[in-house]
């Protein structure tokens, strides 16, 4: 440790030998540093704190019913986009920056320029924003922080509104074009509903289905002309032998009027049927179509039968009157007719549903396929017609945002600080760029000083001559005064330090000269 320090006290006595260069740096650095610090123009500060106030009343109330936006995310891509291209072209124009310029590359200056200088930070939750900038003329600083503000506000409120209207216009670009979407596929269902008309099944059901219930029908009528021809023979044996037991019996029966078939029931039913089809559907309808025909075919069975009865009266008179003349034999001969027209009816009836099997299997490879189309028709007309309501939903919740943002804003700006003109320059720091030169000038003077001692080496002390030469030394022997040694080095002490002096008074001026200016700087400028 010793020897280090001593090391060190060697250096510094080396430098102290060699300090004329430190005077050397000094004068070239100092002087020309504080100078050049002294000729930089001043320049004025103007700052402008906005509270952004995002906390509306409407946000609670409309929370549901619109689409709602994070104001706080709209706020702070305004911020990063402020200082974009165009919004400092905005800028340029707004203070006349732009008339500055005689071509382009004066213009992009003036634009980096201002991308450069404009400052603008936030606080955080406190939604306070503060717009500064530095610039040579008071009165352009305070130009440009008011059209930056301008420019920060009006971008805000204007982007909100644009969202708007660009959210208004494609829905109704969307609307429009699912309605068109909409009449096609309407027209389209039209169509195909009116060039099948005669094969489309109703509303009973599909193709399998409507086989099937008339497959079933089928068999149930079957069944009970099975089971009416059972007791028509019955009613017919129970008959012979009624007229077997009664030969003496003569009733009569009175007039062809009191004759009833079993087809009035059935007839009247299809009559029934076909009025309500009828209010449903045109003559041309399959189902009228179908219901006519078996009514037509009812009827003229019908009167095939009276006619049949009547003339059966008309030939066997004397067989009528022996049968009218017993009630109970009268009474089995209806029940025999009625059994009869019924059977005749179910035949009708299980003759019709054999038919339309018939048909329907006949178009197994036909009504599938227009069936599955139909359904593709109607799936793609209830998802159009869907999307379109949808859309139509939006385009009403679109209009009640844009109402809302209409009637109040849902960002409020508050200018707690406008921007002013300022009456004192900002900057540059010269205080602190006069110490950093001075600085600069003693520590490149010290640094030459340093390295000519170690370039020009002076042995200072007995040990230091010792470790150079390697050789013991014995004694030292003083310098005589009549050499003048010492004066030499009290004169080089003189001159160092008056050196100092006067780069030190000079730095004293310069610092005067800027830290009184209505003392130093009002009289020089009278004067010059």
């Amino acid at each position: 440790m010793q020897e280090i320090f001593e090391e060190i006290i060697d250096y510094l006595k080396g430098i102290w030998l060699k300090r004329r260069y430190i005077i050397i740096a000094t004068w070239i650095i100092c002087p020309i540093g504080w100078y050049f610090v002294a000729s930089m123009p001043n320049v004025y500060e103007s700052e402008a704190r906005v509270y952004v106030d995002t906390q509306s009343l409407l946000r609670p109330l409309l929370k549901g019913l619109t689409v709602e936006t994070n104001p706080d995310t709209q706020i702070r891509l305004m911020v990063k986009t402020l200082l974009s291209r165009p919004n400092l072209e905005r800028i340029s124009r707004m203070t006349d920056l732009d008339v500055q310029a005689s071509n382009s590359e004066e213009y992009e200056a003036i634009i980096k320029r201002l991308k450069d200088n404009i400052k603008i930070s936030g606080m955080g939750r406190e939604n306070i924003y503060t717009l500064s900038i530095e610039d040579r003329d008071p009165e352009m600083a305070k130009n440009i922080v008011r059209s930056a503000l301008t420019v920060f506000i009006e971008n805000t409120l204007g982007e909100t509104r644009s969202d708007s209207d660009s959210a208004q216009k494609f829905l109704n670009t969307q609307i429009k074009e699912y309605e068109n979407r909409l009449s096609a596929s309407e027209a389209r269902l039209t169509s195909f509903k009116q060039k099948y008309s005669g094969i489309l099944l109703n509303e009973y059901g599909g193709y399998y289905n409507k086989l099937n219930t008339n497959k079933e029908l089928l068999k149930a009528t079957e069944l009970d002309i099975l089971e009416n021809k059972t007791r028509l023979d019955s009613a017919k044996k129970q008959l012979s032998q009624s007229i077997a037991a009664d030969d003496k019996g003569n009733n009569k029966i009175k007039s062809a009027s009191s004759i009833q078939t079993t087809y009035d029931d059935r007839i009247t039913e299809l009559e029934v049927q076909l009025d309500t089809l009828n209010l449903r559907y045109t003559n041309k309808h399959p189902d009228v179509v179908e219901v006519t025909r078996n009514l037509t075919h009812l009827n003229k069975l019908r009167s095939e039968e009276i006619e049949k009865y009547l003339a059966q009266n008309n030939e066997n008179t004397g067989s009528l009157q022996h049968l009218s003349a017993n009630p109970v034999i009268q009474g089995v001969q209806i029940q025999v007719n009625q059994l009869e027209n019924l059977i005749a009816s179910l035949n009708v009836r299980a003759d019709d549903y054999r038919q339309r099997i018939i048909e329907l299997e006949n178009r197994v490879h036909t009504l599938p396929e227009i069936e599955a189309e139909l359904v593709a028709l109607n799936r793609g007309y209830e998802i159009t017609k869907k999307k379109y309501e949808e859309l139509l939903s939006r385009k009403e919740t679109a209009q009640l945002a844009q109402q809302a943002d209409e009637t109040t804003d849902k960002i409020q700006f508050r200018v707690i600080d406008p921007p002013r003109k300022a009456t004192k320059p900002s900057g540059p720091k010269r205080f602190i760029l006069f110490g950093v030169v001075t600085i600069l000038g003693f520590g490149v003077g010290i640094g030459l000083s340093l390295l000519m001692s170690q370039l020009n080496p002076v042995a200072i002390s007995t040990a230091q001559l010792s470790k150079i030469t390697g050789v013991p030394i014995f004694g030292v022997i003083s310098a005589n005064e009549n050499l003048g040694l010492h004066k030499w080095q009290q004169k080089k002490t003189f001159i160092f330090i008056g050196s100092n002096a006067i780069l030190l008074g000079l730095l004293v001026l310069f610092i005067s000269y800027f830290l009184f200016p209505d003392l130093i700087q009002a009289p020089l400028k009278r004067i010059f």
